[in-house]
């Protein structure tokens, strides 16, 4: 019942309070953002949501658009400017999918939405992830972040499908607090975000 009835209503309601009082914080990035990296001061890409549809995701930019000699993108963490890091440590970057949240495309809790390119290479279980909501946080956020393996995201994602409450929702929005506040997973061991998901093993 607090899936299908409450859920949806709470997260639009939460979501819209939040770009209103926040409404000078949001300004105030993005004017730092077109100063120190540049415009566009929006980030946006197609996201799978729920049963697999896609939608484009907002974020602030944090990385600049630097090309080699082929015109290839740059890594990651050459194009990550330390503007751009202080913003992903707060999780600042993630404010404009508030505006997700409010058109339905992704809720405050569920399982994080992933790259499009990813979908083919889940297997049967992973795919299960997808039967809600995408969120803004989730229990594999609240559980390690970018320093979990991919299996075990993998796992906490389809946990979270088979235990949506309103308890656990707070208990994971609470948690997230406590994430940001102390900085905690932002990058893996071995790459400023995290490494690509190729699929799983044979």
């Amino acid at each position: 019942m607090y899936e299908r009835l409450v859920k949806r209503p709470q997260d639009a309601i939460l979501a819209t309070v939040s770009l209103l009082v926040l409404s000078p914080v949001l300004l105030t990035i993005a004017g730092l953002i077109k100063w120190k990296i540049g415009g566009p001061v929006l980030f946006k890409q197609k996201r799978p949501g729920k049963d697999g549809v896609i939608f484009e995701m907002v974020k602030f930019r944090t990385m600049t658009d630097e090309r080699d000699e082929h015109g290839d993108l740059l890594p990651d963490e050459v194009r990550l400017t330390p503007f751009g890091q202080t913003l992903r440590s707060l999780s600042l970057d993630e404010l404009p999918s508030l505006l997700n949240i409010v058109k339905g495309d992704i809720a405050i809790v569920g399982p994080r939405p992933l790259l499009v390119e990813y979908l083919p290479r889940y297997n049967d279980e992973q795919r299960r992830r997808h039967d809600v909501r995408p969120g803004l946080t989730g229990l594999a956020q609240v559980s390690g972040r970018n320093r979990l393996s991919w299996s075990e995201r993998f796992a906490l994602d389809v946990k979270y499908v088979d235990n949506v409450t309103f308890l656990n929702d707070w208990k994971i929005i609470l948690q997230t607090v406590g994430k940001v506040l102390k900085k905690d997973g932002i990058s893996s061991d071995t790459a400023a975000t995290m490494e690509a998901f190729m699929g799983n093993e044979r």
